[in-house]
């Protein structure tokens, strides 16, 4: 007997997608873009007239806020769109290709900035400290606002994860040049400048590794960070009626949205129906994972011991798959 269980969540799809939820995420978006994209081109200004490379980095780094805003807004309206043609998951991972460029964009841009300060501070320029100051102050202000938009939207979201950390990063950006720019007005120490810079490079640095390390989790189709496939295959065997676990795949369709399929032997005479529900009630409520499908058959006789896939002193069994994928999880041996 074969059992294909489905198991889908409100609407076919779990995390916050719905129309609603949607709709408000794109207006925080959208309201963020508009405080940053008219700051930006007066600190340009400014920036030039007081010759302030924190000025003009700020300016640089908000010029990729508002691209990482306007490409979350692009990723959110082609993730929503129905699943059609080859494919089959819709174009849900266009928000991870997001997120993903947003994580590159501020690595190149930290390499860029790190560079020019290193440049200032073997030859620095004379700053005007006062402009400096005052536009730094205003710039906090506007990338507060900005950034209390964005943390309204859905966050468990990486493509607006992203869209946030480069917005946070430009706040963490002008409070350094807000500092720098107090010292220089203080003691003339120019220096202060790039020293500014290289603090908030380093800030990018590592917000720009987490959204790779996370993005390219899913990429590669790994299981989510907070599930142990190995103990979530213990779990499942362990269950009543539950003899064998194989070919267990766990992967993130995007963020927020798990999914897993499995190849399950039953006690034989057991219920595969019975047991499939007991185990897609287990995942839903344990794991959060709604999107399952599970391949469900009844043991033969004879159970093997515990071998993973490869192993010489395995013996070939006609109801396991051809080329099994992942370690073999066994429990307790059939009933006669």
């Amino acid at each position: 007997m074969s059992d294909h269980g489905h198991e889908h969540g409100p609407g076919g799809h779990a995390g916050h997608s719905h129309g609603v939820s949607a709709d408000a995420d794109r207006r925080w978006l959208g309201l963020a873009l508009a405080l940053i994209t008219v700051f930006m081109a007066a600190e340009v200004v400014v920036g030039i007239i007081a010759d302030s490379l924190a000025l003009l980095s700020d300016a640089a780094h908000m010029l990729t806020d508002a691209a990482s805003i306007v490409l979350a807004l692009i990723a959110m309206r082609l993730a929503a769109r129905p699943a059609r043609g080859g494919f089959t998951y819709g174009l849900k991972r266009a928000e991870i290709l997001s997120a993903q460029a947003n994580g590159l964009t501020l690595l190149l841009l930290g390499a860029w900035l790190a560079y020019e300060a290193v440049w200032r501070l073997i030859q620095p320029p004379e700053v005007q400290g006062g402009l400096m100051l005052a536009t730094a102050l205003a710039g906090i202000v506007v990338n507060v606002a900005a950034t209390w938009c964005i943390s309204r939207a859905n966050r468990t979201s990486l493509n607006v994860e992203g869209a946030y950390q480069h917005v946070l990063n430009d706040l963490f950006a002008f409070v350094g040049t807000a500092i720098a720019a107090a010292v220089v007005v203080m003691t003339d120490f120019e220096r202060a400048d790039p020293i500014a810079t290289l603090v908030v490079v380093a800030l990018m640095v590592k917000a720009a590794y987490g959204l790779l390390r996370d993005s390219g989790r899913i990429f590669l189709e790994a299981a989510p960070a907070d599930v142990d496939p190995d103990a979530l295959g213990d779990r499942l065997v362990a269950r009543l009626g539950v003899v064998e676990v194989h070919d267990l795949h766990v992967w993130q369709i995007t963020s927020g949205q798990a999914a897993l399929s499995a190849h399950v032997l039953v006690e034989p005479g057991g219920d595969c129906h019975a047991v499939r529900r007991d185990l897609e009630d287990l995942l839903r409520h344990h794991y959060r994972i709604t999107h399952t499908t599970l391949q469900v058959d009844h043991a033969p006789e004879r159970v093997l011991q515990v071998t993973l896939p490869g192993d010489p002193d395995a013996v070939d069994d006609p109801a396991h798959c051809e080329a099994p994928h992942g370690p073999v999880h066994r429990g307790r041996p059939p009933r006669h």
